[in-house]
């Protein structure tokens, strides 16, 4: 049976920095239009505070994430133990978009540390906190993180890499508004 906590206190905590892969849900408002559902690793997520966190999220072929928490906010993360004791944890809350141009980029970044291709921060207002059992989730042996999405942001350069976003991130696929940068010619 779901538990529901009223802040993220050591425990939860501690059981959401151990994961290494998280997924984050969001959709657009209205009866149409795509719901996303995205993995996320790379040990981008921090909690900020007992009811607040935030990921930096990196560049890639879509912005939909990006888009929906613009147009109306809402974004569900969920923390799921793949090894040790079963337990799923699911934050509920009210989403924003921190890009680099934004004031508050800078001091949320120091969090992170330098990512190449790290496009913005969504920084979440938690407004319900639940875990569950998670015994149907099945066991996997953790090998490590994957290192082809920095590498091929390093690759590409800042250059070409702002290009590409400007091609694949300023809309959704639903064709919502997504990166606020892109808008803008350099």
């Amino acid at each position: 049976m779901a538990k529901h906590h009223t802040e993220l206190d050591d425990t939860l905590r501690a059981f959401i920095e151990k994961q290494h892969l998280f997924f984050v849900a969001t959709a657009p408002a209205g009866s149409s239009g795509h719901i996303n559902l995205s993995p996320k690793g790379l040990d981008l997520f921090r909690v900020l505070g007992p009811r607040e966190v935030a990921y930096l999220d990196c560049v890639g072929s879509g912005a939909e994430t990006i888009a929906h928490v613009r147009q109306n906010g809402r974004i569900t993360l969920m923390f799921c133990a793949f090894d040790g004791s079963p337990n799923i944890i699911r934050l509920y809350g009210t989403g924003e978009v921190v890009e680099p141009q934004d004031l508050a980029f800078g001091p949320l970044l120091e969090r992170f540390g330098a990512v190449p291709g790290g496009r913005a921060i969504i920084r979440v207002r938690v407004q319900r906190i639940a875990d569950s059992c998670g015994f149907g989730a099945p066991l996997f042996e953790y090998r490590g993180q994957r290192t082809q999405l920095t590498a091929w942001a390093d690759r590409k350069g800042e250059s070409a890499l702002r290009d590409y976003q400007r091609q694949k991130n300023s809309t959704s696929i639903d064709g919502l508004p997504a990166l606020r940068w892109t808008e803008q010619r350099s």
